[in-house]
């Protein structure tokens, strides 16, 4: 089971209306260890370190009092993680030294600016790693942002309220996404996704 250290306190989440026992929140297959030190959104995961991402110990594979599914948000499953990188070759060679295996590139300027997104699978979570076309410096990559599968968006929508932006289509035929606020509480950037 996937672990990802959060700097976000429990109550954060908790307020989203995420299940959270013993600052660990379980949602599908991940476990996020909630209160982790060292700045803001997520620090580490609990696999090999690749182009400079942290690791952090595996959380217990059942959290005290929690199930997979059981969030008054109506999240299900965690769809995917996304890590930017200043140098989008690098950090995708790195991910090939480590035996990763890419599933695609996807070429865009949907951001502004011309961008490359490539596509990594961790069993069912996909793992985005985003950077710019061209190599922009020589940082470390990093963790940057979350989006959860809700089983109804519209109900995820109604519980957080204005806390949630307004769903639009995403990038993947037929899907949904609303994004967080960023006054909403977490650290981290949050998204919603339909199934």
């Amino acid at each position: 089971m996937l672990t990802l250290a959060v700097a976000d306190p429990p109550e954060a989440w908790s307020s989203l209306g995420f299940t959270v026992a013993d600052s660990v929140c379980r949602v599908g297959d991940v476990c996020f260890a909630l209160g982790a030190e060292g700045g803001k959104g997520v620090r580490a995961w609990s696999l090999p370190s690749v182009d400079g991402l942290r690791v952090c110990e595996p959380a217990p594979v059942e959290p005290p009092g929690q199930s997979a599914g059981a969030h008054a948000n109506g999240v299900v499953d965690l769809d995917h993680l996304v890590v930017t990188t200043p140098d989008h070759q690098r950090t995708l060679a790195a991910f090939e030294a480590a035996g990763w295996d890419l599933r695609r590139v996807r070429e865009t300027d949907t951001y502004g600016a011309p961008m490359r997104q490539a596509f990594y699978k961790i069993d069912r979570v996909v793992l985005e790693v985003v950077g710019p076309a061209e190599p922009m410096g020589d940082s470390p990559a990093r963790f940057w942002g979350l989006a959860f599968v809700s089983h109804d968006l519209d109900a995820t929508a109604s519980y957080l309220g204005d806390r949630l932006h307004p769903a639009k289509d995403a990038v993947q035929p037929g899907r949904r996404i609303a994004t967080l606020d960023k006054t909403a509480g977490p650290t981290v950037p949050i998204a919603f996704m339909t199934p």
